[in-house]
């Protein structure tokens, strides 16, 4: 019995240090916890009911991939968010207006149409279309660590689909 009594007392000194221990590894983790970053940028057409909204997903801070998809919005009548995928998480999303309500975003070699007349049109492009980009409106990209969107200065465009010299 006196041997009982004696663990004891140990028993709970090294339940105390597991414990703390337990605190301080929450403490070192926590910031792996908050470290996803959502990240968004709009692009203003007419005012800020019609607009493109880049969002950009990034899980872990040290992740050089970000999951990007686009909100386009002509409030009261239409919003839709609509999945772009998966790029580099610097990549740069340039806007074209081709038209009609209708604007072309492309991230490297992808491009995608949408249409803020419904809001519902979206489609992966395979090539440049035949009437070409249209002009160049701004790029959504990463200054400073912030996902912002730079609008084109005046007379920048292009006639053949290649970008803009910034």
């Amino acid at each position: 019995m006196a041997d009982a009594h004696l663990m004891q007392p140990r028993f709970r000194l090294h339940m105390r240090r597991l414990s703390v221990s337990r605190k301080q590894l929450l403490v070192l983790l926590l910031p792996l916890l908050v470290a996803c970053s959502d990240q968004r940028a709009a692009f203003e057409i007419d005012s800020s009911q019609h607009s493109l909204t880049l969002i950009r997903v990034q899980n872990f801070f040290w992740e050089k991939s970000a999951r990007y998809s686009v909100v386009v919005a002509r409030l009261p009548d239409c919003q839709r968010r609509h999945e772009i995928g998966a790029g580099g998480a610097d990549s740069k999303v340039e806007v074209f207006g081709p038209g009609n309500d209708a604007w072309i975003l492309r991230q490297g070699k992808r491009m995608y149409v949408v249409e803020t007349r419904t809001c519902e049109g979206f489609a992966r492009l395979e090539a440049e279309p035949e009437t070409g980009m249209g002009p160049l409106q701004g790029t959504f990209q990463t200054r400073g660590g912030t996902l912002v969107f730079v609008a084109a200065r005046d007379g920048q465009s292009t006639s053949n689909g290649a970008a803009a010299a910034q």
